[in-house]
């Protein structure tokens, strides 16, 4: 190689150098939060699939940020003075408890886009104008969690229909779907004459301790209330549920799929799948005040038969013929 050529050569490495910079920092940046951690999930390649559905993919024509909370909530302004200080394009938040998704919203001052997934009213929560019309920053998904609340208490009551005492797990750090969750549950407990003994938990030791209570106090079943930090712990869960032998019922498939006994609830994959694909249309120029939320009514009921098995329940053919799944 002749020296005008080894010049000609590092002049063009550089000229491109400055132009593959810009072309990554030209990439739209979604902020992903999660309300627990852990490796990349199937509803988080849902997410992904939705995006594609608009003509995104990670990595080619768009960056995916994931900042996982933990359930330490009190990380969120720090977080979002962070995004807000970047200028990331949206905010997604698929599966996020209500309290802290409203401390998100409020905090961006309607400055960036937000898509969420939240199980409560968005309308009652102040995410949103109306259904309709959103009317500000923020739009996406709302699936329904406490409309079904009562019907999975009663699933949980034909599989244990001896139980008399039902543990209920909360999160403390999330009173608005808390609040929801007790308020049909007590109706409904008093309705069949059982008695509920309520357990809060916002971390992994308060899980722990949580357990701990539900066996002292000779629960004969447990009902978790729906919240995203405990599908984050599902594993643990599930664990501390087999070792105490302690039937157990789940708002989602992921609990039944590591080892859980049932879970009823929304299918969360159609969720993140539907998230992504907002995302994608207002990286396209959509504007959330103008993208109607979407209810989703995709319903999902689970059962592990081996767990059922291991804890000595029969499971009635009629219930095993209305499970959308039967885990073997």
């Amino acid at each position: 190689m002749t020296r005008r050529e080894l010049i000609s050569l590092l002049s063009g490495a550089a000229a491109a150098w400055p132009l593959a910079a810009r072309a990554q920092q030209a990439r739209p940046v979604i902020a992903f939060l999660r309300a627990g951690s852990g490796p990349v999930s199937s509803e988080e390649s849902a997410f992904q699939k939705g995006l594609g559905e608009t003509g995104y993919v990670e990595g080619q024509n768009v960056t995916i940020e994931y900042h996982s909370l933990d359930g330490q909530y009190d990380r969120l302004p720090t977080l979002v003075a962070d995004l807000l200080a970047r200028h990331v394009a949206v905010i997604a938040m698929p599966a996020f408890s209500s309290t802290p998704m409203i401390t998100i919203a409020k905090a961006t001052g309607g400055s960036i886009p937000i898509v969420f997934g939240v199980g409560d009213d968005p309308v009652k929560l102040g995410l949103v104008a109306s259904l309709a019309r959103p009317g500000g920053n923020a739009t996406g998904i709302n699936f329904f969690v406490g409309e079904i609340v009562t019907k999975r208490f009663a699933l949980l009551y034909e599989l244990v229909p001896r139980a008399l005492r039902i543990g209920v797990m909360v999160n403390q750090n999330n009173p608005v779907a808390t609040e929801a969750t007790l308020t049909q549950l007590n109706e409904t407990a008093r309705v069949l004459g059982l008695q509920l003994q309520i357990v809060n938990a916002g971390s992994n030791r308060e899980i722990d301790a949580a357990f701990e209570t539900i066996a002292r106090e000779h629960c004969d079943a447990l009902f978790v209330g729906p919240d995203a930090f405990f599908a984050s712990r599902r594993v643990q869960f599930a664990t501390l549920a087999a070792h105490l032998r302690i039937p157990a019922s789940y708002s989602n498939r992921n609990f039944p799929e590591v080892g859980g006994l049932m879970s009823y609830g929304t299918s969360l994959a159609e969720v993140f799948r539907l998230v992504g694909v907002y995302v994608g249309r207002i990286l396209k120029g959509a504007k959330p005040a103008e993208l109607p939320v979407v209810q989703s009514t995709k319903f999902e009921f689970v059962i592990n038969l081996q767990t059922a098995r291991a804890l000595g329940i029969a499971v009635p053919p009629e219930i095993l013929a209305s499970a959308d799944e039967v885990i073997e």
